[in-house]
């Protein structure tokens, strides 16, 4: 069993090792300076620089006249513009390396291959970097760009120089130890690098098979949720084991630390997982899907998109809501839409006791016909429900198959075509009237104080 001491004198080793290859690669590089300070590799410093102003030369004179240019072709393909953009922006790496390139040659078949080293050097640099440029502008995310580009500029820099085993040796030495495995700067870049190409190319698949997925029309939109999710899961999933295992961590090792952080994270998270899981079940039992008009208390409006912790409901005005999956499993939800787009709607309204209730309800069912968004298809009826104080008390039911469309809208359209229908036909909407008759004779006066 290994003591506290033991872990010190490993720590020391470790810190040790790491002075003593620093030490090592600023040797390389104080070594690398020295031979810069030579006098022909200071002609080629000297050469490269001038073929750098140069270069910006070039691009401040033919810039303008390429642009315009490429102003002028209005009717080539938008993918060729862009690659034309591209360009534009990089035209002065591009006529430095054109030119540094061109200078080696010539300087190749004129003197001493020797007297060209620095600048093959440089010209290599300034050509891997420029086809990296090129190559990250395939990634849209710009924060991933930015990372993809600078660690390839950072490794192609070490390989073409020859420091990139002593730069892996320093930041292998950069680390602890924790049982069998070993933690180092080494194994935490190697982790991003294989973690990311992976995570990318799980992110590929997926956008790929999610598309086709909802390209198919033979399944539900409950079920191609459902079967997005799960691709996704699997993906990422099997990205993360994968890359687990590249990077040659032994997953055994962790379990007892992973079982205690997932029951502390099971018992933080419990509503988390509840949303999970109601979300599991309200795509399996399919009780609503994308698209179904439904209401939740006071929030009417119709599903936008089933996400793994919440349901995102756009509402009439605007409004996006938000609602958990577990409200939608334990509370009443009404789904206009569950079985099918047909939607009933009643309106009530009265009539004076003096107009001929059969005229009413015939006039009332033609008014509501007449609105645009009421089915003729599906058959429009009134009834009389109620011998009120002042009024004949109707019920005015009518069908409509878009609720997405708004409910008090269409109400409100139907109310007046009643009110024009009333009015053309001499119909009259009474209200309340209430008569007061003093009874007896005068109001007595109160007594006065004495």
């Amino acid at each position: 069993m290994r003591g506290p001491d033991d872990a010190v004198a490993e720590t020391r080793r470790d810190f040790d090792e790491v002075i003593s290859i620093g030490s090592d690669v600023l040797g390389q590089v104080q070594t690398t300076i020295e031979s810069l300070l030579r006098t022909w590799n200071l002609y080629q410093i000297g050469i490269a620089l001038a073929l750098l102003l140069l270069a910006h030369i070039l691009r401040a004179v033919l810039g303008p006249r390429i642009r315009a240019w490429m102003g002028a072709r209005h009717d080539w393909p938008k993918w060729r513009l862009r690659i034309l953009a591209i360009i534009h922006q990089r035209l002065r790496a591009i006529f430095f390396v054109g030119l540094i390139w061109a200078t080696i040659l010539i300087m190749r078949e004129v003197t001493w291959p020797s007297r060209s080293y620095l600048l093959s050097i440089i010209g290599t640099l300034a050509f891997a970097w420029l086809t990296i440029v090129f190559l990250t502008r395939l990634i849209k995310s710009p924060t991933l760009r930015k990372f993809v580009r600078y660690g390839a500029w950072a490794y192609v820099t070490l390989l073409i120089l020859n420091l990139l085993e002593p730069a892996e040796q320093l930041l292998e030495s950069a680390g602890f130890t924790v049982g069998e495995i070993r933690f180092s700067l080494l194994l935490l870049i190697q982790a991003l690098v294989i973690l990311g190409v992976l995570i990318t190319l799980a992110r590929f698949l997926t956008k790929t098979t999610s598309s086709r997925i909802k390209a198919n029309e033979d399944i539900s939109p409950s079920m191609q949720v459902l079967i997005v999710k799960g691709v996704q899961v699997a993906f990422y999933g099997a990205a993360f084991f994968l890359g687990v295992r590249a990077l040659g961590i032994d997953l055994t090792g962790l379990a007892v630390l992973s079982g205690a952080i997932g029951v502390g994270i099971g018992f933080g998270l419990q509503k988390v997982v509840s949303n999970l899981v109601s979300g599991v079940i309200i795509l399996l039992d399919k009780s609503i899907k994308p698209g179904d008009v439904i209401s939740l208390g006071d929030t009417f409006g119709w599903i936008n998109s089933l996400g793994a912790r919440y349901v995102s409901v756009v509402t009439r005005d605007g409004r996006e809501y938000l609602i958990p999956n577990e409200d939608l499993i334990t509370g009443q939800v009404v789904n206009w839409s569950h079985s099918n787009e047909f939607v009933r709607l009643d309106i009530h309204f009265g009539t004076a006791y003096h107009d001929n209730p059969h005229d009413v309800r015939r006039i009332a069912i033609e008014a509501a016909q007449s609105v645009d968004r009421v089915l003729k298809n599906r058959n429009t009826v009134c009834h009389i429900v109620n011998f009120g104080d002042s009024s004949v008390d109707y019920i005015l039911r009518f069908w409509i198959r878009d609720p997405t469309g708004g409910l008090t809208n269409i109400r409100g359209n139907v109310y007046l075509a009643l009110w024009d229908a009333f009015q053309e036909n001499g119909i009259s909407i009474p209200f309340p009237q209430r008569e007061v008759k003093v009874v007896g004779g005068e109001m007595q006066k109160p007594a006065t104080p004495t």
